[in-house]
C-alpha cells in the first residue's frame, strides 16, 4: 500500500465523514468546498462526468424552500423516521436496531485492534459519519487493518445506504454527497483490492 494510496483514503474520509456527521454550521469550510466544486480537478476517485455530477447537486445546498441545517436535521437526528438510516446495525441486525450484534462487532474490531473514537455522547460507533472518520484515523495510523475494516464493517452495508439516500433524501446536497461517498468507496476497493463480506441486508 503505497503512501498516496494511504494519504488519499484518508484526507478523502475526513472530508466525507465530517460532512455527514456534523451539523453543517460546524463544518462551515468542508460544505463551503463541496458545494463549490473545486475539489473535482483533485478527487482521486470518480470520472469526471461523475464527480461533476455529484458537484452539481452539491452545489445546490442553499437553494430551495429547505435549508442545509434544516436538511441534516431531517435526515440524521428527526423526529420524523429517518428517510435512511445512518447506523450500520439498523441495516445489518434481523431486528433492525440501534447498538445490534453488528455495533458489538465493531467494538470489539476497535479493541482488537487499539482504535479509540471520543465519543461525546453514548452512541453507536456505525454510524456512516464516524465509520468515514474510523477509516481516515485508521489509514494513518493503522494501515494494516484499513481492509479489513472496510471489508468487514463499512462496504457490506454502505453502499445499500448510500443509494438509498441519494433515492429518497430529498436533499440535493446530501443526494450529492452520497453520490460521491459511493464513488469513493468503490475507489478505495479498487485501489485497496478490497472483497467485501457477504451480509444479508435487512432494511
Amino acid at each position: 500500500m503505497s503512501e498516496q494510496v494511504v494519504s488519499d483514503v484518508a484526507l478523502t474520509a475526513r472530508i466525507l465523514g465530517a460532512a455527514f456527521y456534523y451539523p453543517p454550521s460546524e463544518i462551515a469550510q468542508i460544505t463551503e468546498l463541496l458545494s463549490s466544486g473545486e475539489w473535482v480537478a483533485e478527487w482521486p476517485y470518480g470520472d469526471n462526468a461523475q464527480k461533476q455530477t455529484a458537484a452539481q447537486k452539491l452545489n445546490t445546498a442553499v437553494t430551495g424552500e429547505e435549508t442545509l441545517p434544516q436538511a441534516y436535521q431531517r435526515l440524521f437526528i428527526g423526529p420524523q423516521a429517518l428517510p435512511a438510516s445512518p447506523w450500520g446495525s439498523v441495516w445489518l441486525d434481523k431486528e433492525q436496531v440501534l447498538f445490534g450484534d453488528s455495533t458489538i462487532a465493531l467494538r470489539e474490531w476497535m479493541r482488537a485492534h487499539q482504535v479509540d473514537i471520543a465519543l461525546s455522547q453514548n452512541e453507536p460507533e456505525d454510524h456512516i459519519g464516524l465509520l468515514l472518520m474510523m477509516t481516515a484515523w485508521t489509514a494513518e495510523n493503522r494501515p494494516d487493518t484499513l481492509n479489513s475494516l472496510l471489508a468487514e464493517h463499512l462496504l457490506p452495508w454502505a453502499r445499500f445506504y448510500l443509494a438509498r439516500m441519494q433515492e429518497k433524501c430529498g436533499s440535493p446536497f446530501y443526494e450529492g454527497l452520497s453520490a460521491l461517498t459511493a464513488l469513493t468507496l468503490s475507489g478505495w476497493q479498487d485501489a485497496l483490492l478490497v472483497i467485501p463480506a457477504e451480509k444479508t441486508i435487512f432494511a
